[in-house]
């Protein structure tokens, strides 16, 4: 079982390699042929890109800090970094797009030439890289989260890159301008819908909102219908990177249906039902003194 997790993270990490490798490249390249051939559009892109390396960046990374070790100072050791990292890079990703949304409303007032060809050429290799990168990460979607927002995130890239070539054969066949601020502002506006749920979903990971993967009342619901639980109360479940799900929570038993294994039990369920990694269960025994934590304000 361990070699084959092994194995497949070493696949994984070779695939962010190439993705991050192949996305810095191509970056480069349409941001000097941007500023080369006077396209906004291009420029956007390119910042788009970026953003999609920040991405895969925090993706990676987040595979590699849960694997560092827990400290006495740092007792769940790195892995809320990731959460820190994503929230950085949503804000920085805003201020961006405002800079690129302000330049095209200039545009509009006083167009700029266009090398359409150039725009075409440069956009339709991104269309293939994007495309190749996604396709690295398409056998692991279906498993993990982390992998599955990195192949969408490049899918998605490569349809805006496509966005951008049909800009440059307007451009060629028309001569209209405005078309290369119009996609640039397309090009802001799909950003922008990933960019704010990553804000939100990174802010709430950020103040221990319980991850959106996880349906708290179908925990809850499982957890009193154990045969041993009579009751549950102070439930907690938090993020504790942005892979991993932690849960923590009071039970109320009846030792007389109690058996042996039931804790071992009960976590592995928690994991194979809900994708709760870490669970820490309190038990307490009827007719035992109240617990101070089974309060109404505690679910």
């Amino acid at each position: 079982m361990s070699h084959d997790h092994n194995h497949q993270r070493s696949n994984y990490n070779r695939a962010f390699a190439i993705g991050v490798v192949l996305n810095v490249i191509f970056v480069a390249i349409e941001a000097g042929y941007g500023v080369a051939a006077g396209s906004l559009a291009l420029i956007a892109d390119a910042g788009h890109n970026l953003s999609d390396v920040l991405s895969l960046l925090l993706a990676w990374g987040a595979g590699f800090l849960a694997t560092k070790a827990a400290t006495e100072k740092r007792t769940y050791g790195y892995r809320k970094v990731t959460v820190v990292a994503s929230l950085a890079s949503a804000i920085l990703l805003l201020f961006a797009l405002g800079g690129i949304t302000w330049e095209a409303i200039g545009r509009f007032f006083a167009p700029k030439p266009v090398e359409g060809m150039t725009v075409i050429v440069v956009a339709a290799i991104g269309v293939v890289i994007n495309t190749v990168t996604a396709l690295l990460f398409v056998s692991g979607g279906k498993h993990d989260l982390n992998i599955r927002g990195a192949f969408l995130h490049m899918a998605a890239d490569a349809a805006v890159s496509f966005g951008v070539v049909v800009a440059g054969i307007i451009i060629i066949v028309t001569g209209w301008l405005l078309v290369d601020p119009l996609i640039s502002l397309l090009i802001v506006a799909v950003v922008l819908v990933g960019t704010w749920s990553l804000l939100c979903d990174s802010t709430n990971l950020a103040i221990d909102c319980v991850p959106k993967n996880i349906d708290i009342a179908g925990v809850k619901k499982y957890l009193n219908g154990l045969e041993s639980v009579c009751q549950t109360h102070d439930l907690h479940v938090w993020p504790m990177s942005t892979t991993e799900v932690a849960l923590s929570v009071h039970l109320i038993i009846d030792e007389d249906c109690l058996k042996k294994d039931f804790l071992t039990k009960l976590q592995q369920e928690l994991h194979d039902r809900f994708g709760i990694e870490h669970s820490t269960i309190q038990i307490e025994r009827i007719g035992n003194d109240p617990c101070m934590l089974d309060k109404n304000r505690c679910i």
